[in-house]
């Protein structure tokens, strides 16, 4: 099973969502796909979805998935990695209007230098290659470095400021 998130930010994240909704239309996608969709006006067609999930749902579904692909918000692509998962992470862009400014795109980018485990997309059409890729290796099983990671986010958030 692949589970989408696009997390609670008011703005919508279509440009995703339709996009991975029509690689399971025209059958790319081959299991399962669940999305939360949050305020997106897309809804999909051919993968089940929820506006919004409670956490312990969100944590099971992220358990359960072979695949999660989750918007740039820290908590969520962060979630994934503790669970010992490579998430694709697509984060928001200011340019499609799908948040303020560029802080995902920013952020992601410093995070994936200091080497944690992400396969990180701005445009969404690389997705299809990137599932390809996990279908064809054995995904790596990744471990938790959370102490590690909690000073590496200070040093990151502190030179976004």
């Amino acid at each position: 099973m692949i589970f989408l998130t696009v997390g609670t930010h008011e703005q919508p994240f279509n440009r995703l969502i339709e996009y991975v909704d029509n690689l399971v239309r025209d059958g790319k996608v081959d299991e399962s796909v669940i999305m939360q969709i949050g305020y997106s006006t897309y809804e999909p067609k051919y993968a089940k979805y929820s506006r919004f999930v409670s956490y312990s749902e969100m944590d099971q579904l992220m358990n359960e998935a072979r695949i999660v692909i989750t918007h740039g918000g820290p908590a969520s692509f962060m979630d994934v990695i503790a669970k010992g998962k490579q998430p694709i992470v697509v984060p928001r862009q200011e340019k499609f209007n799908e948040h303020v400014n560029n802080h995902q795109v920013d952020f992601t980018q410093q995070v994936q230098a200091k080497g944690y485990p992400m396969e990180r997309i701005l445009d969404v059409q690389e997705i299809e290659d990137v599932l390809k890729k996990y279908n064809d290796a054995e995904l790596v099983d990744v471990k938790s470095h959370n102490s590690e990671f909690v000073g590496n986010l200070t040093e990151i958030i502190n030179g976004l400021i």
